[in-house]
């Protein structure tokens, strides 16, 4: 009994281990440290954040590996649907990023451009607010709010 206990511990923390590695962003810097205060790894200079597949780039950032809140020049990259603005802040628990001035969004077949876009990866929903500006298929209108689908390009 205590082999099989011991076994499943073991099993357990190499799963744990496995899981926080994989989990593990990719972070790149012109300068960088770790702001014992704050508990925030300040970055500054060509800001790169890599984690599950989405990509913030910046002017400068602060992160504490659960947010992220970049200023100057920043993007928001996941595949093929991309967001860039003045600012960002992403939050990984509720799978949000959201971008705040001279927001633009492009997408083949799709291009929108707002004062601010609140993003969710995992319903892949954006809502654009203030200024909105729509292009989608050749056709161009505007509207104070609207929400897209980014993976059907289904504005609604």
């Amino acid at each position: 009994m205590k082999a099989k206990i011991f076994l499943l511990c073991v099993l357990l923390t190499l799963f744990c281990v496995s899981t926080g590695f994989a989990a593990t962003p990719i972070i790149s810097a012109d300068r960088q440290h770790f702001d014992i205060s704050s508990g925030l790894h300040v970055l500054s200079g060509n800001v790169h954040i890599e984690h599950n597949g989405r990509v913030v780039t910046a002017g400068e950032a602060k992160t504490n590996l659960v947010e992220i809140w970049g200023l100057g020049g920043v993007t928001f990259t996941q595949g093929n649907t991309y967001f860039s603005g003045n600012s960002v802040y992403v939050y990984f628990p509720s799978n949000t990023a959201q971008i705040d001035g001279n927001v633009t969004f492009s997408r083949p077949g799709i291009n929108i451009s707002a004062n601010r876009v609140d993003f969710n990866w995992k319903t892949k929903v954006a809502t654009f607010t203030g200024n909105v500006q729509i292009t989608q298929n050749g056709t161009s209108w505007s509207a104070e709010s609207i929400n897209c689908n980014v993976l059907s390009n289904t504005v609604y």
